[in-house]
């Protein structure tokens, strides 16, 4: 038995969990942002700095931008390793809920350790203690129940005996993984407790591969081999799961086309035979005309988010769905058959017992098609003269793609170019492709960046961070610039600035609103005050150029590629020229309104609803 306080215990158990990556043991927790504060500075900061050559604690600026940094470094990492978010207590502890719902919508792993008040009440209130009259126990800390998979307040130094295995299990579990938070009473913090120290011994940490029942697979195969017209959407768990490879080997040998979510982007090149281009909302008219024809989907690893399935129109309504994922709750999902079990195994596992099946070769043939029609697509639309006008997001994105390479990392989150990148952007390499579309996160892009360029750094491969963020994203979270400055990670960021919220605009005007208070030039404010991106990403510590031609701007991405530290490069874009999209897509439109537009509108909703899958 050693005696210790709990932050010296908690410390130490995280520095002893190791994870096997491809036969090589590395930490799981590699490292901790924090902010510190009153409520977490003295007891568990204190145990920090002697570790901060062996397990380095980085500074954040912000804490909702250093917790993004955390979610985007898992998803980089493809969930096999975790960051540790550190906060005081109060205000620091709340600005991490965001992030917290980030990772439980992505499904991704962060351990969220924020400072609370005291378990002894004997100071209350405390500084930053909102206190409740009939419930004193509640600390502003339960706002992340709803937003974490394991939540647990220690309340005793003894209970981090049973919490923390119960937490690292959440975090590892491909079925349950989200976001953990442990609550730490600054009291608590401080305490001495008798530890075994079995307790602390070294622990590797393997990815677990559950694989499915047998009957659901010979289930599954049934209905595939009747299948005249199957498809396979590829979702994140694939790209999770690792199951990259297995799923090119699956489609080629069975003869399926395969599209992909926009989490699922990149687990498949876009030079593979059985590619088809991106599903949904954001995804390509080529390919949800293919998707349309299926009489069979087999949807793996993915949550069927309303983005990807066009709110549930673009199937063919008898279509029969196959769920293919580690977790029971998605594999169900709009009557699907499920097939619950690592998306790895399961495919090699209906490989075998697909042997020898093939669909048709028009079949197939048709889905190289779609494939070559949306390429020839984006090469009318990157292509087409400015007249001395301002780029399109395509065209931007077209730049972006010509200059990175096979191991280079594009990351997006919010406003229009999750939707321009996702149509827009062929894959050169695997999991090269972050576009944060479970929350869409508006400041998720430069904190992302940060997070996404220090897992690139300790890869290793030469990769650089591609992050394309709008004016308005860029005005509400961009503190990491100066964090990714400090830290001297290399990452490019790109400022699209195109006057104000402009694919909210869009959405206005196209279902019959007007628009209002989403562009900074309105009929009350005509000539508004335009901020020098420049010049603020400057003053933070980046270098920075402001462009005014595609040309200009591809030259420059290719000098930030090859530069150091954080490099901007600010371009304005058309404020109203889109890659346009025929696939539905529900949201609230008033029953009741003057506007004719919006009636409009209404009753084009009401049209698209009744092709809504049940």
């Amino acid at each position: 038995m050693t005696r210790m306080t709990m932050s010296a215990a908690l410390v130490r158990w995280l520095t002893a969990q190791y994870v096997d990556i491809d036969g090589v043991e590395k930490l799981y927790f590699p490292g901790a942002y924090a902010i510190f504060g009153h409520g977490n500075a003295l007891a568990f900061g204190d145990e920090l700095e002697p570790l901060r050559a062996s397990w380095p604690t980085y500074r954040g600026q912000n804490e909702q931008g250093m917790a993004l940094a955390a979610v985007a470094y898992a998803k980089a990492a493809r969930r096999e390793q975790c960051m540790v978010v550190a906060t005081s207590i109060g205000p620091g502890a709340l600005n991490v809920v965001t992030a917290a719902g980030v990772a439980m919508a992505n499904r991704l792993p962060m351990l969220v350790l924020a400072g609370d008040t005291f378990h002894s009440r004997a100071a209350d209130p405390v500084l930053q203690q909102i206190e409740h009259f009939n419930s004193p126990s509640t600390t502003v800390n339960d706002a992340f129940r709803p937003v974490t998979r394991y939540w647990d307040r220690i309340t005793h130094p003894g209970q981090l005996l049973s919490s923390l295995p119960q937490m690292i299990s959440t975090l590892l579990d491909a079925a349950d993984c989200g976001p953990a938070f442990l609550g730490l009473p600054q009291d608590v913090q401080a305490q001495a407790f008798d530890y075994p120290d079995e307790f602390f011994a070294r622990t590797v940490h393997r990815q677990l591969r559950p694989r499915a029942d047998e009957t659901s697979i010979a289930n599954a195969a049934h209905v595939i081999r009747a299948a005249k017209h199957p498809v396979i959407i590829s979702g994140g768990g694939v790209r999770y799961s690792r199951a990259h490879q297995e799923l090119s080997a699956f489609a080629q040998s069975v003869g399926i086309p395969v599209v992909e979510t926009v989490a699922g982007k990149a687990t498949l090149v876009a030079d593979d035979p059985m590619w088809s281009g991106p599903i949904g909302v954001t995804g390509a008219d080529q390919t949800n005309d293919l998707v349309a024809q299926a009489d069979v989907v087999i949807a793996v690893g993915t949550r069927l988010q309303d983005f990807t399935t066009g709110s549930w129109t673009v199937f063919n309504p008898d279509a029969t769905f196959i769920g293919v994922n580690a977790a029971r709750f998605d594999a169900v999902k709009h009557r699907s058959i499920p097939v619950v079990g690592d998306a790895r195994e399961t495919l090699i596992a209906l490989g075998a017992a697909l042997a020898g099946h093939h669909t048709t070769d028009d079949w197939q043939a048709l889905g190289r098609a779609s494939a070559q029609r949306l390429r020839e697509a984006i090469q009318v639309r990157t292509d087409r003269p400015l007249d001395g006008g301002l780029p399109s997001y395509a065209q931007v994105v077209a730049a972006v793609h010509r200059v990175a390479g096979p191991r280079d990392y594009v990351l997006t989150a919010a406003g229009g170019l999750p939707g321009e990148l996702n149509i827009n952007w062929l894959s050169k390499g695997r999991d090269t492709f972050d576009c944060e579309y479970g929350f869409s996160c508006m400041g998720y892009e430069i904190a992302g960046a940060w997070g996404a360029a220090m897992q690139l750094k300790e890869r290793g491969d030469g990769g650089v961070v591609f992050a394309m963020t709008g004016d308005g994203s860029y005005l509400m979270l961009n503190s990491e610039i100066y964090a990714a400055v400090l830290n001297k990670d290399h990452l490019v960021l790109v400022i699209c600035d195109n006057g104000g919220f402009a694919v909210i605009n869009r959405l206005q005007e196209g279902h019959g609103a007007a628009s209002f208070r989403t562009m900074l030039q309105e009929k009350d404010q005509p000539e508004p005050f335009r901020v020098d991106f420049r010049a603020h990403a400057q003053s933070l510590g980046a270098t920075a150029v402001q462009v005014e031609s595609v040309a200009e701007f591809e030259q420059a991405l290719a000098a930030a590629k090859a530069g150091e530290g954080v490099q901007v490069v600010v371009i304005n874009t058309h404020p109203k020229m889109w890659t346009e999209g025929s696939t539905f897509w529900e949201v609230g439109i008033p029953e009741v309104t003057s506007r004719d537009a919006v009636k409009q509108a209404r009753e084009e909703l009401l049209i698209n609803k009744k092709n809504q899958r049940w």
